[in-house]
């Protein structure tokens, strides 16, 4: 897409005329883990009697008044913070699909036992109950669990929980709830994500409209390739070890029912160890289609050490109605398997 070069936001839903009359600036936190995505409006007050309500449902658009805008998605407002000097309010919203007052119980914490199972059923078990609309990822939805124990946990916490010790993502997307292997979710959640390419301009300066600065960062690079879990053979009275990936090896402390959840749990660890193999962090100018779960394509603009395609971790986008319009980035490498991106 050929962004354009005067930035435009219009916020629809509740409170909608009053916000796009009086906002002052904004930010949009799109994470890829089990966080909330968040918008944050800072609203002048000046001659307003009263404060926008909470609990409304407001929707973003955001982008450029030449290529149009794209909409970022729902939230419920959530946090309102009025300051008196400068007179303005900042209003916080979140995109996850319940409220404070939790009416369905989803946040309450609980106890319980579960298995024989999968790993699918009982994500749709513990998310269908509650309205939401499970997609799980078919690499993940056969893991059998032999048991599996909730202790004093709401069940969103015991779903991250799940999710991360088979190396997956369980997130909302407002009606729908999506468990998969990290760069899957958005997929799963019905949106297309694309490559996005960014190249650098050959006078890549500061105060210029499409100036980028990236830092990388190999400080996250994995000293281990492979991973080692052991789990309990009662038939034979054994501690047996099962290794995956490549010597040296890292070793993970955890109790496992049998062969094959250790098994699941470490093909899940060596996943994780290839995508924490190189990040880095961009700033450069905003661009909608940049989203949590996507690709950037670092064409041959950039050094070569840079150059290829990143996953997206977080978008961190900001702005004010009518001058400004940035992202940074947060992205990790997804070749595993080289030491440079080519």
């Amino acid at each position: 897409m050929a962004i354009g070069f005067t930035p435009a936001i219009k916020i629809y839903g509740a409170n909608a005329t009053l916000i796009n009359q009086r906002l002052i600036s904004w930010e949009h936190i799109d994470t890829a883990g089990i966080e909330s995505d968040q918008l944050t409006l800072v609203l002048d007050l000046e001659g307003l009697e009263g404060l926008p309500s909470l609990g409304g449902k407001i929707g973003l658009c955001v982008g450029y008044l030449e290529s149009g805008l794209v909409d970022k998605g729902q939230f419920v407002v959530a946090r309102r913070t009025p300051t008196l000097f400068p007179f303005r309010v900042s209003l916080v919203a979140t995109a996850a699909p319940f409220s404070a007052a939790d009416e369905s119980g989803f946040q309450q914490r609980r106890s319980a036992s579960h298995g024989p199972t999968t790993l699918g059923a009982l994500f749709r078990q513990l998310t269908a109950k509650y309205g939401f609309s499970p997609r799980v990822d078919p690499s993940v939805s056969l893991i059998k669990i032999a048991h599996i124990d909730q202790s004093n946990e709401t069940d969103m916490g015991f779903i991250s929980r799940l999710a991360t010790k088979y190396g997956a993502i369980a997130k909302p997307f407002n009606e729908l709830y999506v468990l998969a292997r990290p760069g899957q979710l958005k997929s799963l959640s019905g949106k297309v994500l694309a490559d996005v390419r960014l190249s650098v301009t050959h006078n890549n300066r500061p105060g210029d409209h499409a100036f980028i600065t990236a830092t990388l960062d190999d400080s996250a690079k994995a000293k281990t390739q492979g991973c080692q879990i052991s789990w309990w053979d009662a038939a034979a009275g054994l501690l047996q070890m099962v290794e995956t990936g490549l010597a040296p090896f890292k070793t993970l402390r955890l109790n496992c029912q049998n062969a094959e959840e250790a098994q699941a749990i470490g093909e899940g660890e060596v996943r994780k160890m290839g995508r924490e193999k190189l990040k880095v962090k961009i700033s450069c100018p905003g661009n909608p289609d940049f989203s949590a779960e996507g690709l950037v394509l670092l064409d041959d603009t950039w050094p070569d050490f840079m150059r290829g395609r990143w996953s997206i971790d977080k978008v961190t986008a900001s702005g004010d109605r009518t001058s400004s319009y940035r992202c940074m980035i947060d992205a990790t490498c997804i070749d595993p398997g080289a030491e440079a991106i080519v």
